[in-house]
């Protein structure tokens, strides 16, 4: 089943790559996080605030041209939830998915490093962002369709707000790039993210049981359309992470953890496909 799957995701890129006329070089794999900090970007056409705090804000890209208001995309960043990453290595994503058509709102959130960042108060910002997502109807975007995005650290938040039921009501889709899924096995691992995970949580597993639950989406029940994309040579979050009740997975042969990110991969075009059929 699973060769199947991977085999069907291969000739869809490939159809994907065939008939976009704007293809012009093959597509790569397994890029690294330096490639993706080196990508083209425009700025956004907006910054909105939905806190006071300096990181509570989200940023607006719009397409160049469009005769409709554009489907919204929510775009949640990773970086292992920590102060240290920020909204600006997701800029050429967001360029790009903006010269595609979709309107993006880009969160910015509190993260570990930050006051009142971490658990619970990085996931409260999360819903925050998400509950002004009407306002943005009268700047050209169709928020009755509407799919949420996180990648890595920021699937998880995503995973989050697609559980939760008042928030999922005006959500079409919710999409786990290389997510964090299990927050509670993710913490037990030895890699430099893992081990952020009791920094962000406030204590290990063991030693805050409750608050791991109330942070696990592996624990919740899903947003009715969850699809979780995953590279099968991901180092940051293991494949054993793409598993979760009630979600389509989807695994991409050859695929790394920032692939999902980067405009000129395989994975990204297999997105496209999926947002294109969704939105």
């Amino acid at each position: 089943m699973m060769k199947r799957l991977k085999q069907s995701m291969l000739l869809l890129v490939s159809f994907f790559v065939i008939t976009n006329t704007h293809a012009q070089q093959p597509l790569l794999s397994d890029v690294s996080f330096d490639a993706v900090l080196a990508l083209s970007a425009r700025e956004p056409d907006a910054q909105i605030g939905y806190g006071s705090a300096d990181r509570q804000f989200g940023e607006l890209w719009l397409p160049d041209t469009r005769l409709q208001p554009a489907p919204l995309i929510v775009l949640i960043h990773g970086g292992c939830w920590l102060n240290s990453f920020d909204i600006s290595h997701t800029y050429g994503l967001n360029t790009a998915l903006a010269n595609m058509g979709f309107a993006v709102w880009a969160l910015e959130y509190r993260s570990t490093g930050d006051a009142d960042g971490g658990w619970p108060g990085t996931y409260q910002d999360i819903e925050l962002g998400l509950q002004i997502i009407d306002t943005l109807g009268n700047r050209g975007v169709d928020t009755e369709r509407v799919a949420v995005l996180g990648h890595s650290a920021g699937g998880h938040l995503a995973l989050l707000a697609g559980a939760n039921q008042q928030l999922a009501e005006s959500i079409d889709l919710v999409v786990g790039l290389a997510a964090i899924v299990d927050i509670e096995q993710y913490s037990l691992g030895d890699n430099s993210c893992q081990t952020a995970t009791p920094l962000f949580m406030n204590g290990t597993a063991q030693e805050i049981p409750q608050d791991y639950a109330a942070a696990n989406p592996a624990r919740m029940q899903t947003h009715t359309r969850t699809v979780l994309m995953h590279g099968d040579v991901d180092q940051i979050v293991p494949l054993s992470q793409a598993d979760l009740d009630g979600a389509e997975i989807r695994i991409f042969e050859g695929a790394g953890h920032f692939d999902w990110i980067h405009p000129d991969t395989g994975a990204f075009a297999y997105l496209m496909i999926l947002l294109e059929e969704a939105l």
